[in-house]
């Protein structure tokens, strides 16, 4: 009678999985290399707090009182004066996300703060993501209460330290009701496409060698871009209708303002869309099986993810992490989609994004087409 558990048996199983594991490769690399990456991007990457966001400032004067302003700024920690314009210009950075606050101090300001009228400092945000302005409007009360104390004491004549002379009026811009929908909804559309455009097309030539079709296809006097156009137009079909559905519920059960242009968001989305297939087309000549092209594609989607500015601010993020999150063409749709859809923004305003997502683009397409070419050999 057979022993129900033979350590010989059981042993030979173990040799033969470990053999299996150690010739395939890229799953082994991608059980390492995930972890690895999750661990990095979480312990080094992730900040829900950001500190030292960019912030442009209009001074209509120069005196005591508005440097001891622009300083306890500063030493807030979550400010940083990266310009000082006129009204316009600084308007224009805040709009096209060059900024993440802007300060404006009105002319008089000291002489009203000398005589005792309370002017209004007006501080305002782009809100499109909530949880990155959060700390920064909190640390503004401090300012109110404490910025000018020192400067004020013998102006007051009172031995104590006086009230605030002065207020902060914050405009939370673009969402001033500091809704998390905003934010998230007009991201999604760009998640959406990344995870399944790319994960569908790393499928499609995996899919044809696994069902022994590929050989058919190599025969057929057809070119590489051919092959690859035929391949990715029908999945750019798919992702339009992808977004349709998504803009239409973010509108209409989400209520996201839509002030820009449609046509305009469905121009970058184009190239967004093949960005992302060329990604996909890419992945399918490297893997060898579908698992492998499943495993590729979370290989990129995860970074892209965490990268881009969807789930944690991303100027929370040290440097290194926002130079790898402008390589990725996620992190500059998120900003075009938003800026559509919350600020209005036009061509001029979405022109630097829109250069990221098509050289990316290029260097896409152009791998993608070398690999092919090596399949074909």
């Amino acid at each position: 009678m057979r022993r129900l558990l033979s350590f010989t048996r059981l042993g030979a199983m173990l040799m033969k999985e470990f053999n299996h594991m150690r010739r395939d490769r890229t799953t082994l690399g991608m059980m390492i290399g995930v972890p690895l990456i999750q661990l990095i991007l979480f312990g080094y990457a992730i900040n829900t707090d950001p500190k030292a966001l960019p912030t442009a400032i209009y001074s209509a004067e120069s005196t005591i009182y508005t440097r001891s302003f622009t300083a306890a700024l500063v030493n807030t920690g979550y400010f940083e004066i990266v310009t000082q314009a006129d009204g316009a210009a600084v308007d224009r950075m805040l709009r096209r996300g060059q900024v993440q606050f802007a300060v404006t101090i009105p002319p008089n300001f000291s002489r009203d703060l000398v005589l005792g009228k309370r002017p209004a400092i007006l501080v305002e945000a782009d809100a499109t993501d909530p949880v990155a302005t959060g700390s920064a409007i909190s640390a503004l009360q401090q300012i109110t209460a404490r910025a000018l104390t020192r400067d004020l004491k013998g102006v007051s004549g009172s031995p104590h330290e006086p009230e605030p002379s002065f207020e902060v009026i914050v405009h939370r811009r673009y969402n001033p009701e500091n809704i998390t929908q905003y934010n998230i909804v007009p991201g999604l559309m760009g998640v959406v496409l990344t995870m399944t455009l790319v994960m569908i097309t790393g499928l499609a030539v995996t899919r044809e060698r696994e069902r022994g079709t590929m050989e058919n296809l190599l025969s057929m006097p057809v070119r590489p871009a051919e092959v690859m156009l035929g391949k990715i137009t029908p999945y750019v079909i798919v992702g339009y209708v992808q977004a349709a559905i998504i803009l239409v519920a973010a509108a209409f059960l989400f209520g996201v303002p839509v002030e820009g242009s449609v046509g305009l968001l469905s121009l970058a989305t184009i190239f967004f869309m093949i960005a992302n297939l060329a990604v996909g087309f890419t992945f399918s000549t490297i893997a060898q099986n579908q698992l492998q092209a499943v495993q590729m594609t979370f290989f990129f989607f995860l970074p892209s993810l965490l990268l881009s500015g969807f789930m944690f601010p991303f100027r929370g993020m040290p440097l290194w992490a926002q130079v790898l999150g402008e390589a990725l063409p996620l992190t500059h749709f998120l900003r075009i989609a938003r800026g559509i859809l919350l600020k209005g923004s036009g061509f001029a305003d979405i022109g630097a994004d829109m250069l990221g997502i098509l050289a990316f683009l290029i260097i896409a397409v152009a791998i993608a087409m070398t690999r092919y070419r090596q399949t074909l050999d």
